[in-house]
């Protein structure tokens, strides 16, 4: 009962959040694309171009893409740090084959890309078909039911956990802007703070508020993009039990991935999802190589970069598959990887200043999006025919890595 408790209940739930975030995800990108091409198509990139001065002045896409997304990078990052400390990324041995998976996944994609584009401008959006979106993915795989183990569900997530850490620093290394050698003195200065702050033992999580501000707007001027910020933090909060019994990382965890999920990445689903297909838009994109680039990096490289990597491994003996995954389900795991939407989309507005490649970007991680999603639910519907087994015994301990 209390491994139950402990377990696999917060795994289930976070299973079911994720994929009824899934379904507010992808309601918000159809109202933003249906918005766009409406008669009210102007209104709507009126609104996202309203200017806000909130001690800073930038429109309201770029508070939502800079300020809010930041928000949902600190829970990656606090996921990212519980995987560490007591997840599946604390075992090498339970680590190493989804992280494999997951960088043959990055790998062959931006290879992929980097062939098909073939040069130009398009070229700076190497890194959109790197990723994998987690809301989606495991939302198809809420559709699917009990043909799906809990194993598959777990190196999905594992995958697309490391999926996340690659991103960051692809965003941190490669597509932050001119960097202010002053500015980012003071976001170390501030970090250092944080740590000081941490040491002497103060937990009460409006004590680092005022310093999550100070840092967000010290990374954002210094010209590393500022969701860096909300990473970092992530990745200073204490995974242990205070003296008080509290546990901040999965308090912090608990609270707020409920709004990242139903608030955060639907507004930026909705901020940055509405491409107007009219005026020859949509035909010029499907004449486009950028748009076909990522289409084929998100389905042929994920599929073939996730299967090529983990069979390897697997030869090699680095890894071990988790309990309840089998062979041929493999490649449909790789296929659902390529579903990269929210972080994709993220990627192309950081790659792109002009708005004709970010709106062929777009359209490619649509098409790309949507097909890997259909051919790993076929894939994995089709292979996947036992029922999940039950939550107990020796298919318990990969889910330690749970959230609550």
């Amino acid at each position: 009962m209390r491994v139950r408790e402990a377990v696999v209940d917060p795994l289930r739930e976070f299973l079911r959040q994720e994929a009824a975030g899934g379904i507010v995800l992808l309601v918000a990108a159809i109202v933003a694309v249906v918005w766009a091409n409406s008669p009210a198509g102007d209104a709507y990139e009126d609104l996202w171009e309203t200017k806000l001065w909130l001690g800073l002045e930038l429109d309201l896409r770029h508070w939502v893409n800079d300020g809010l997304m930041a928000l949902f990078f600190f829970v990656v990052g606090l996921e990212i740090k519980r995987e560490l400390v007591c997840g599946e990324l604390n075992s090498p041995r339970a680590a190493a084959l989804p992280a494999i998976a997951a960088v043959g996944g990055v790998v062959l994609p931006v290879l992929i890309f980097v062939l098909v584009v073939s040069g130009g401008e398009g070229a700076r959006g190497w890194a959109i078909p790197a990723a994998t979106d987690i809301a989606f993915a495991i939302g198809v795989l809420a559709v699917l039911g009990d043909r799906i183990s809990s194993g598959v569900r777990l190196f999905l997530l594992t995958i697309a956990i490391v999926d996340d850490i690659i991103a960051i620093t692809i965003i941190a290394l490669v597509y932050s802007g001119d960097v202010s050698a002053w500015w980012l003195v003071a976001s170390a200065a501030t970090v250092a703070f944080v740590v000081g702050v941490r040491v002497l033992g103060v937990r009460a999580v409006r004590a680092f508020v005022p310093l999550a501000l100070l840092l967000w707007v010290a990374v954002h001027e210094s010209g590393v993009h500022a969701t860096i910020a909300g990473v970092v933090l992530g990745l200073l909060t204490p995974a242990g039990r205070g003296s008080d019994g509290r546990n901040v990382l999965e308090d912090l965890e608990h609270r707020l991935h409920p709004v990242t999920a139903f608030v955060v990445v639907p507004l930026f689903a909705l901020a940055n999802a509405g491409v107007e297909f009219g005026g020859g838009v949509l035909s010029d994109a499907l004449s486009s190589s950028l748009t076909w680039a990522v289409v084929a990096g998100l389905v042929l490289g994920k599929i073939a970069g996730v299967t090529g990597a983990t069979f390897l491994a697997l030869r090699l003996r680095a890894g071990t598959l988790p309990d309840g995954v089998e062979r041929r389900q493999i490649a449909g795991v790789g296929a659902l990887a390529g579903i990269g939407f929210t972080v994709s989309l993220f990627i192309a507005s950081l790659a792109f200043d002009d708005p004709v490649l970010v709106d062929e970007a777009k359209v490619g991680i649509f098409i790309g999006s949507i097909t890997a999603g259909v051919l790993g639910a076929a894939m994995l519907r089709a292979l996947g025919t036992r029922a999940a087994p039950e939550l107990t015994g020796a298919a318990e301990r990969p889910l330690r890595r749970a959230r609550s």
